[in-house]
């Protein structure tokens, strides 16, 4: 299995945008049309789509899932994962209903732990729990605040609840192209079993070479979004790395 490089979609407004830090007053508009960049994205070889409803987040609940829906359904093969203002039953089916493969639940995973595992039995195969975390603490509410719950603690639970995988962002880095944190990224993946998906700082070709490199801990993937965006990343070169380093 080669290591995935995963395209971010940030939806803010119906507009593809990338935010500093989670800050929604911190943002760079990318593009108005995200069906056109999803396309640019498969073109180039994207295996999976990574998108991220905004506005949802903040409102807990679906703002952008039109813009969703139509990319969706245009690329019906296409494993997309989706997260943002996801916190009950009726919105996870909604979105599996219009083609979504994987729905990512954070501050309602972190809120109500029971959820999570109702879910999964409920979905089998298409829970994907994100982990925001500041020096091995979760953060919720679109990173305002700091859970005090660790991370490890959380992830196994998780696992044992049956998610497919965990999405795990180092806040201090996202959006701040400084870098991926390989350590915590690691020392998580090392205590569970299920694949951690990284997130959060990656910037250049060489942070695709270490994740390849540590890739055996259980890390399947990693998420780009403004490297790609700001072209300190290209994601047809990044790809094809991962697939060379991971044989």
């Amino acid at each position: 299995m080669s290591l995935l490089i995963i395209p971010a979609i940030d939806l803010k407004d119906g507009k593809c945008v990338r935010l500093r830090q989670g800050r929604m007053d911190e943002e760079t508009v990318f593009s108005d049309d995200p069906l056109a960049m999803a396309r640019r994205w498969i073109e180039a070889g994207a295996r999976r789509l990574h998108i991220v409803d905004l506005n949802g987040a903040q409102s807990g609940k679906p703002v952008n899932a039109e813009v969703i829906a139509a990319i969706t359904a245009a690329y019906p093969d296409l494993p997309i994962q989706v997260g943002g203002g996801i916190r009950d039953e009726d919105t996870i089916q909604a979105y599996l209903d219009v083609g979504v493969r994987y729905v990512i639940l954070g501050t309602k995973a972190v809120n109500a732990p029971h959820f999570v595992g109702d879910v999964c039995a409920e979905f089998p195969g298409h829970i994907i729990v994100g982990l925001d975390a500041k020096d091995g603490k979760v953060a919720i509410d679109g990173w305002s605040k700091l859970s005090g719950h660790d991370v490890i603690d959380l992830a196994k639970k998780y696992q044992n609840d049956g998610v497919e995988a965990i999405v795990y962002t180092d806040i201090g880095r996202d959006g701040m192209m400084t870098g991926v944190n390989i350590e915590a990224t690691v020392r998580l993946a090392e205590q569970i079993s299920i694949p951690v998906i990284a997130s959060g700082g990656i910037t250049n070709m060489e942070d695709i070479s270490r994740l390849c490199e540590v890739m055996d801990t259980g890390i399947m993937g990693a998420i780009t979004g403004r490297a790609l965006y700001e072209g300190t990343l290209d994601f047809a070169a990044a790809q094809k790395l991962a697939d060379k380093l991971s044989k």
